[in-house]
Formats: structure tokens, C-alpha cells, sequence
């Protein structure tokens, strides 16, 4: 078991005094057999009354309600969690499914199909997609569904470039493949539309790295996808860094689109202007 202290800071600063609409706030890891939170503490300047559910994918989710007028919000989130996923690889695909390419069984496959569908909606954009996908494996030669998956972002992290985008959204598959790089989260899209496009069920996962600090992991949240094998489940790789998700990522969030788990969605009332500032500090601890 691996402890980590997790530290999640954003400010916002406003051009004059604003009144603070509701704020979603997607900060709380997913328990599971795998990662225990040990500790949680959530707070808020100025202080909000904190109400607590979880949404249609099971995420933890914190709606703050504010009443007081406000320059500036500060939303802070401490926690300590105990992660077990030492090893990574220690699953079993079922049989029917251990080699590329196979069906779901009905019953998965009438929860999964959401998650199977390719988002890219131009006939210009799949093709692209089909087109860059067939470089992974040669035609007649069934591969191992989990060292394609592996291969799949593998490829991702060699032949694109990391780049930090301050800007909100995620980029197609194809821009990310046009522009030959993009961001955490573009990488993990990219991931998500390619398993996609070979019938896989595939989601985003938004959440923590402990890593040594590098060029894609500076002090942000994280994103990487989830793929559904039967018989092992929801497995996690990370195109950013070419590997299958370990001990040292921490989901937070799943969902079929990424732009359903920003990790703070909210409104304000009062002039226009904000700057926003983020710093995210995971420390292994004893």
C-alpha cells in the first residue's frame, strides 16, 4: 500500500465584486477495492454551505452554494489516500476476448454501447482516425487486445509532442493528429476515439499523477482513458506517458465525454473578467 497527500488549489480572482452561482466540484477520488481515501478536507473562501451526491457515473460530486459577495474564491481541496494497485497487470481478459477482434456479450454491450460510439462526426474525420489506426497492426494478424491497447498509446506518446494548453476544451481526434500534439487530455481523447474505432468501450478519466516533475506533469490535474475486457473490467492506459495506469495515478472522475468532469463548473453575477490559478501538489508519504 502506497499513501499519497493530495493538494488541489484554485483561486479565482475577479475584476470587481461578484456574486457566486452554485459550483460543481469534481475533487474527490473514487473508492474502490484499489485506492481508499484516508482523509478529506474541503474549504472554500468565502465559506460555502457543501452539499454532496453522486452523478449517473458514480462520481463524487460537492455543490458549493454561496451567499456572500465576494474579489476573490479560493477552493481548496487536502486529502490522503491509501493506493493498492501495485500491480498493474495482475488481470485476466476472458478468453473470447484475450485477442483482437471480439464482441461484447449482449448484456455488456447494452451498458457499453455509449462508450463505444465514435464521437468524430465527419465522414473526413473517421477516415482520418481508420487511416492512422491501421499503422498499429498488420491486416491478418490477430493481435493480443491488451498489447494492441498498449501499442495504441504507446504510439500516442512517441510520434505526438506533449504540449501545455491553457485554453478550456478538448481537441478532435483529428486536430490533436493534424496540430502532431496536444495536451493530457487530448492525448487521452485521442486514445479514446482510437479504441473506439475498433468497438472497444472507452471513457475519460480525469484525476492525480505523482510523477517527478517533467514537462506533462507541472502542478495540474491529470487525464488519461479507461478501456472495458471482459473479464478484468475497466482497465486504465496513459497515452502521455505510453503505459497502463498504476499505482501512481488517482482517478477522480470517469465519464463518456470529457467535458462532463471539469474538475470546478460555476457561475458568477457581476462585471465580466476573471483570471483563474491552479496548483495540484500528490506527495508519497510512509
Amino acid at each position: 500500500m502506497q499513501r499519497y497527500q493530495i493538494i488541489h488549489r484554485t483561486y479565482y480572482n475577479f475584476a470587481a465584486s461578484v456574486r457566486l452561482g452554485p459550483h460543481a466540484l469534481l475533487l474527490r477520488p473514487r473508492e474502490n477495492h484499489e485506492m481508499r481515501i484516508e482523509s478529506s478536507v474541503l474549504t472554500t473562501t468565502p465559506t460555502a454551505s457543501i452539499r454532496w451526491h453522486r452523478d449517473v457515473e458514480d462520481n463524487s460530486v460537492a455543490i458549493a452554494t454561496f451567499t456572500e459577495p465576494t474579489r476573490q474564491l479560493l477552493i481548496e481541496s487536502q486529502l490522503i489516500v491509501q493506493q493498492y494497485n501495485h500491480s498493474p497487470l495482475d488481470f485476466v481478459v476472458a478468453e473470447h476476448a484475450a485477442r483482437y477482434p471480439f464482441a461484447y456479450a449482449p448484456d455488456e454491450a447494452a451498458v457499453l454501447a455509449p462508450y463505444v460510439a465514435v464521437s468524430a462526426a465527419s465522414v473526413d474525420e473517421r477516415a482520418r482516425i481508420a487511416q492512422w489506426m491501421s499503422q498499429l497492426w498488420k491486416s491478418g494478424d490477430p493481435p493480443e487486445t491488451y498489447g494492441l491497447l498498449q501499442r495504441l498509446a504507446s504510439h500516442i506518446q512517441q510520434s505526438l509532442s506533449y504540449r501545455v494548453r491553457e485554453e478550456a476544451g478538448v481537441q478532435t481526434a483529428a486536430s490533436t493528429l493534424a496540430r502532431g500534439g496536444g495536451s493530457c487530455r487530448d492525448f487521452a481523447f485521442l486514445f479514446m476515439e482510437g479504441a473506439r474505432h475498433l468497438g472497444l468501450a472507452a471513457r475519460f478519466v480525469s484525476g492525480y499523477l505523482n510523477a517527478a516533475p517533467s514537462p506533462s506533469d507541472f502542478g495540474a490535474t491529470h487525464a488519461w482513458a479507461d478501456v472495458f475486457l471482459p473479464g478484468a473490467g475497466w482497465k486504465g492506459f496513459d497515452p502521455t506517458h505510453g503505459k497502463i495506469v498504476g499505482s501512481e495515478h488517482i482517478a477522480v472522475a470517469v465519464a463518456r465525454s470529457p467535458e462532463s468532469v471539469p474538475p470546478i463548473a460555476g457561475t458568477f453575477t457581476g462585471p465580466p473578467g476573471a483570471e483563474m490559478d491552479v496548483g495540484v501538489w500528490v506527495t508519497a508519504l510512509p
